[in-house]
């Protein structure tokens, strides 16, 4: 099920930067532990950065002081900022959070997929 909304994929050459926009539906009331997840070819999901409710953050070796995950509540809304991209970064990229809904806390959603394509 595509429960968020992703936007700000696309292409730029190596050293560029893209901001990934994920946006929560209405029923979300507030946010818990989020993420960004992405899929190299030939590769399992892994996680690239999260942060949790308290605003913990942490990320995956590759993107370390490069990527930053943040969050707006006001506008229901999970960021990933990429910066000094690199090819190997090249692939699908994937919000998730859990979250307190309207119908009751501690529910999961996900992105459709966004694509990041880098090139050198």
């Amino acid at each position: 099920q595509v429960q968020l909304v992703e936007s700000g994929g696309g292409s730029v050459q190596a050293g560029g930067s893209l901001r990934l926009s994920c946006a929560a539906p209405a029923s979300i009331v507030s946010f818990n532990n989020m993420g960004w997840y992405r899929q190299a070819p030939g590769k399992q999901r892994e996680l690239v950065a999260a942060i949790t409710r308290g605003g913990n953050t942490n990320y995956a070796d590759s993107v370390k002081g490069r990527f930053t995950i943040s969050r707006d509540n006001a506008k229901n809304t999970l960021y990933l900022q990429m910066n000094s991209l690199k090819p190997e970064d090249t692939t699908v990229y994937y919000c998730y959070c859990n979250a307190n809904t309207v119908w009751g806390p501690q529910r999961d959603y996900w992105g459709q997929g966004t694509q990041v394509t880098v090139s050198s």
